[in-house]
């Protein structure tokens, strides 16, 4: 096996609408590819950053709710690099994102905060 790379995460969410303007309008990813799928009732949204395939956004009808706590046994939290944590933490605060306290990681003395998406999925910025 020769993996390169990660190619994507996929979201599943019960409001497609609000996650789309989160994803787009709060953190700033562009749309690559809208698509809505009538035999699932699904739309699926392929997003990027900086000109990269990041993240596919999907809608279902029928969604099953998962616990979203960082200790929760599968996926326990998605991660943004970021230059300047400072600016943007007052820019998620400015557009009424509620954004936990800024930490400092003990491992590399990195600044990092977390946030939760519409979902309630985790989210961290992490500065680089």
């Amino acid at each position: 096996m020769d993996i390169k790379a990660i190619h994507h995460v996929a979201i599943l969410t019960n409001n497609y609408e609000r996650s789309k303007a989160f994803y787009t309008e709060v953190l700033g990813f562009k749309i690559l590819m809208e698509t809505y799928r009538e035999e699932r009732q699904s739309y699926k949204l392929d997003l990027a950053i900086n000109g990269q395939y990041q993240i596919e956004l999907f809608s279902f009808p029928e969604f099953k709710e998962r616990a979203s706590f960082p200790e929760q046994k599968g996926l326990r939290h998605l991660a943004f690099a970021v230059e300047n944590i400072d600016a943007s933490v007052a820019e998620l605060v400015g557009k009424g994102v509620d954004v936990q306290g800024i930490r400092t990681d003990e491992l590399t003395n990195k600044k990092f905060c977390f946030f939760y998406d519409p979902n309630g999925q985790p989210l961290e910025l992490y500065e680089v």
